[in-house]
């Protein structure tokens, strides 16, 4: 019986696939547990028009990665924080303070999760951060620290 596949399955197949399986394994297992449902030519018609959708709902995703990409490559934000006087910093920036300071300056909702740094920032002077805004789509931005 052949069967489309509606979750991941071990040991059979992916989400979307069209698996051949015995009649037993898939009455009793993959349809009442709603794992699978039988390759039907309306239910093949409907996996051809979901797989549809989600491509272009995945292309526009990475078109607009791509224009916020490069609003953001290679521009500045300026983040103050409290510093002695031989220039050692208080505390230090995170990739909050990266994100709020992106939102405030440039009117840009950047979640912080996707700001890549190897720790937090903790001297003064320009640091440069990777955004990953997509998988295939990052952008470079500079933080400035400087003492307030």
């Amino acid at each position: 019986m052949k069967i489309i596949l509606l979750e991941d399955v071990k040991k059979l197949g992916k989400k979307g696939d069209v698996v051949n399986v015995s009649d037993g394994y898939a009455r009793n297992m993959l349809i009442p547990k709603n794992l699978g449902v039988e390759a039907t030519a309306g239910n093949m018609n409907s996996l051809k028009l979901k797989k549809a959708h989600e491509e272009k709902a995945a292309a526009e995703n990475l078109a607009a990665a791509e224009e916020l990409g490069k609003k953001l490559d290679g521009s500045r934000v300026k983040i103050l924080i409290k510093a002695g006087d031989n220039g050692k910093v208080f505390g230090s920036v995170s990739a909050k303070e990266i994100a709020d300071a992106v939102k405030d300056q440039k009117g840009i909702e950047v979640d912080r999760k996707k700001i890549v740094m190897d720790g937090a920032i903790k001297t003064l002077g320009e640091t440069q951060v990777k955004i990953k805004l997509h998988p295939k789509v990052s952008a470079n931005l500079i933080v400035e620290v400087a003492a307030r």
